[in-house]
């Protein structure tokens, strides 16, 4: 039977969304039971009464705009606030002036909090800052000047909206972690039970053909080499943790979402060096390597294990075939290296300089005009005897550094 998809949606937001939706509507009502329980206080109030006919028809046709960050757009945001702060500005023309002498609240009065709140859950506390801003100001316009119960809730509405807008950034950088970890996860049991399948059937198919091929010589025996280069290859990639790890995507309007399987990586973003150096892998190519994914611009990442399969051709050309070689990745802070050492007879003195002026370039072009065009290096160290090391060095921003120099 075909697999399918295991989705697994989860969102720290979406409860909070859920609570601003209730808690407009609860202080819509609010607004109008204090309007009125002190119909008195108001000099104007059929201004009021427009007014809130206005705030309810608007807190109920917007309900569906306060589920999700991408219902809740910038212009209904705008519009939002500018709804709270005519309220704002209207209150002193519309009540008596014993209402603001004592303190009375203004016509949207907390309903205003949840505008705010809003602009919070949307783009995290930069936004409640912007959107309390107008908020305070109009606050003081309302009352004439700064008394200390004004100043006491202009600060709160502040402090409180640029919490929630913290806490909500924390809150998506928390899900996507969670997130990730659990796609690695999944990524983790797959490559087991890959690894396990493969073990049980492909490996052991590969293995046989090479005792038998040994055993029986000739064309047979070339076959099983061959053979036996395929085990260590496949069983290097179903053991190395070299199987792609799938992304995480992302939803807005339901929070991250963990996939257990993954489309295709795309050519142009970063590509995991690790899976371009495996099938140099054989019985005489040995690869260590960090563990985890090795990231690298795609060009990057291409042109340098091409100039790690330059290194391996010339161990087989130069040191012969039965020279073994081995390729150590170290993924550094600024850099990425690559060491290809072999135990061949290593290079006499002055061979590289003579083959360059016979026209053979294979060190001065595939090695290192490779790493020179991503602004590395490669370094090539040999000991009659001894064997040769090529380190290769890349930057990690080799696409901005191959950039600059394709200027020039």
């Amino acid at each position: 039977m075909p697999k399918r998809e295991k989705v697994m949606r989860m969102s720290v937001e979406l409860p909070l969304w859920r609570a601003l939706t209730a808690y407009r509507v609860l202080t819509m009502l609010y607004a109008v039971g204090l309007f009125a329980s002190a119909y008195h206080e108001y000099d104007r109030p059929v201004v009021c009464i427009v007014y809130y006919a206005v705030l309810c028809v608007w807190t109920l046709a917007t309900l569906p705009r306060v589920q999700n960050a991408v219902a809740c757009t910038k212009r209904f945001l705008a519009v939002d606030l500018a709804i709270a702060l005519t309220g704002i500005v209207l209150t002193p023309w519309a009540v008596t002036d014993h209402h603001i002498a004592r303190g009375g609240p203004t016509l949207p009065s907390i309903w205003t909090a949840g505008s705010v709140l809003a602009f919070a859950l949307k783009g995290g506390w930069r936004w409640a800052a912007l959107a309390s801003t107008p908020v305070a100001a109009a606050n003081l316009i309302e009352r004439g000047h700064p008394a200390r119960d004004t100043v006491h809730n202009v600060i709160l509405v502040w402090v409180a909206s640029i919490a929630i807008g913290y806490v909500v950034e924390v809150a998506r950088a928390s899900e996507r972690t969670l997130a990730r970890a659990l796609e690695i996860e999944a990524a983790t049991r797959e490559r087991e039970r890959l690894a396990r399948d493969i073990h049980d059937s492909v490996l052991q198919v590969l293995a046989m053909v090479q005792r038998r091929g040994a055993v029986i010589g000739g064309e047979a025996a070339e076959l099983g080499r061959m053979a036996g280069e395929q085990e260590v290859a496949l069983r290097a990639l179903v053991s190395g943790g070299l199987l792609p790890v799938p992304r995480v995507s992302e939803d807005a309007s339901e929070g991250a979402v963990v996939r257990t399987v993954e489309e295709p990586d795309d050519p142009t973003g970063p590509v995991d060096l690790r899976t371009l150096l495996v099938p140099y892998v054989g019985a005489r190519v040995s690869l260590a390597e960090p563990g985890a994914p090795v990231p690298l611009p795609s060009a990057a990442a291409r042109e340098l294990a091409a100039a790690v399969g330059a290194a391996l051709d010339n161990v087989r050309r130069h040191a012969g075939e039965g020279a073994r070689a081995w390729i150590l990745v170290e993924d550094e802070p600024d850099e990425i290296v690559v060491t290809v050492r072999d135990d061949g007879p290593g290079i006499p003195e002055g061979r590289l300089a003579q083959a360059e002026g016979e026209g053979r370039l294979g060190v001065a072009q595939s090695i290192r005009g490779r790493l020179r065009d991503l602004g590395g290096s490669a370094e090539l160290i040999s000991v009659p005897g001894q064997g040769t090391e090529v380190e290769l060095k890349v930057p990690k921003d080799a696409t901005k550094t191959r950039g600059k120099a394709e200027q020039r």
